[in-house]
């Protein structure tokens, strides 16, 4: 599964970044599922993983090894169209003594949640134009890593390659790979792209004198409570919550029940953000949120 929560993280001087990324491979080796990149506008080192509290342990790791500085957890949201479109973009450019053209037709339809991403191309192989589909799929790979709506992946989608005409003198690969990437940015106004965030399956176990004030603090979490059980002197409530929501509960839960209570919490699955609760812009702060 994806990392679904996102954190910022750089070395408070110079010096300190060898000790950061030596630390850093030490807890990568023993936690495969930390996921360790470089944020390339920014410079910032971007720890992702499954949940805060994997982070705040890695964090907790890495405080005994070097100084940094740490932003605040960001959701690993993702994208997804919610309408067909047909692309007919030509890329033309002068160049020298010879111009640059391509011509793509790309069909891009939603697929159904959890179904990922596919490319197909209805060109023969073994056509001259065959030799193109490789740069053609990385360049539409490598747009849709950056997203449309907020600089998070595009899933759940297909790309259809319709047609290709390219010229015998003045085409070439890049040429190919600017008209797919171009192409694919017209989806911001053609395929009505959306935001998608993860939903969380949490289940908590509480005195049962605490349940009214913990089903409370849920719904006020955007939570949709989805039962509640007796467990001996105890309740068991479910609930399917935003993980944007989710920030901070730990604490949160402690305090209605006076430490009594206890949680856990796994991904089950990305739902469409409603508008009202769209985060703004300045929630993505630019070495974890917008990429593009």
């Amino acid at each position: 599964m994806d990392p679904l929560v996102e954190i910022a993280i750089e070395p408070r001087s110079v010096p300190g970044r060898e000790a950061l990324e030596a630390a850093l491979q030490v807890l990568a080796a023993a936690d495969p599922s930390l996921v360790i990149r470089i944020d390339r506008e920014s410079g910032q080192t971007i720890l992702s993983g499954g949940s805060e509290d994997q982070l705040d342990q890695v964090l907790a790791a890495l405080r005994g090894a070097c100084d940094f500085n740490a932003g605040a957890p960001q959701v690993a949201y993702r994208e997804t169209l919610t309408q067909k479109a047909l692309i007919d973009h030509i890329y033309r450019r002068p160049q020298g003594p010879k111009g640059d053209f391509a011509r793509l037709i790309l069909q891009f339809e939603p697929l159904d949640p959890g179904a990922g991403y596919t490319f197909v191309s209805t060109i023969a192989a073994g056509s001259p134009l065959s030799d193109y589909l490789p740069g053609i799929q990385g360049a539409l790979d490598s747009a849709r890593e950056k997203g449309l709506v907020a600089g998070f992946p595009v899933i759940d989608f297909s790309a259809i390659l319709v047609a290709c005409t390219v010229h015998d003198v003045d085409s070439s690969m890049m040429a190919l790979e600017h008209a797919a990437r171009a192409a694919f940015r017209e989806l911001r106004t053609k395929g009505a792209p959306v935001l998608l965030e993860p939903i969380m399956w949490v289940e908590v176990l509480i005195p049962d004198d605490h349940m009214g004030d913990v089903i409370g603090d849920l719904n006020s979490r955007r939570g949709q409570i989805q039962g509640a059980e007796t467990r001996g002197t105890s309740r068991l409530v479910t609930a399917m919550v935003p993980l944007a929501s989710m920030f901070g509960y730990r604490s949160q839960l402690q305090m209605i029940t006076r430490g009594a209570g206890r949680y856990e919490m796994r991904y089950d699955h990305y739902e469409r953000m409603p508008r009202f609760s769209e985060p703004p812009d300045d929630t993505f702060p630019p070495a974890v949120g917008m990429r593009a």
